[in-house]
């Protein structure tokens, strides 16, 4: 299942080539090490060579996730993507001649789309569960990396908080599980204790 995740821009701008008169959308798609909310107390990070893999497969970069407006891919050759030590970097050069991309990159310029999302498939990930009852997701491995996709809303899709509300309740139900067979085996311990007494 395709998940994606909605990260604010802060590193992406507009480029007019003056030289070769072509437009681009570059900067950091995504960034390491940012915490990023799912919903409260559940948080989420990616870790530096997350994408070592994924960048290398056939990656398209879409408007509002919206596969019939296409503004770049990566086996075209209008659009390339790298990790390197900060985040996912990618640029997207764009076609003069669609009135799509030049709306999009229009609204980028102007500042009304101010965030990225992208579809992806988890590998391979950390959970931590905190004390304090907050749970926190670091993504190891992104493998494949289907899209990048300048959106106008910042919104996790239902599906992908529903899988993480079943990890969570998973978990409650592993730790109560393990809580009870604490206390049977304090019990069992408890009981033992007191016949080794009584026959003392």
């Amino acid at each position: 299942m395709m998940e994606t995740r909605y990260i604010p821009f802060k590193e992406i701008e507009t480029r007019n080539d003056s030289d070769t008169g072509d437009l681009y959308i570059e900067g950091y798609f995504a960034v390491f090490g940012d915490t990023y909310h799912v919903w409260d107390g559940a948080t989420e990070s990616i870790a530096p060579g997350a994408f070592d893999e994924s960048v290398h497969g056939d990656v398209r970069a879409l408007y509002n996730h919206n596969d019939d407006l296409i503004l770049g891919r990566t086996s075209a050759g209008t659009m390339e993507l790298r990790e390197d030590s900060h985040g996912l970097w990618g640029r997207i050069k764009l076609n003069r001649n669609d009135t799509d991309a030049m709306n999009a990159y229009e609204r980028i310029k102007r500042g009304d789309i101010t965030g990225c999302s992208f579809g992806f498939n988890i590998e391979s990930e950390e959970t931590e569960y905190r004390d304090d009852g907050t749970v926190h997701w670091t993504i190891t491995k992104v493998n494949p990396l289907y899209e990048v996709s300048p959106c106008v809303f910042p919104a996790y899709e239902a599906t992908n908080v529903s899988a993480r509300g079943k990890q969570i309740d998973d978990m409650k139900k592993r730790r109560l599980e393990m809580r009870k067979q604490e206390l049977l085996r304090r019990l069992k311990d408890g009981t033992e204790s007191t016949d080794a007494e009584e026959k003392d």
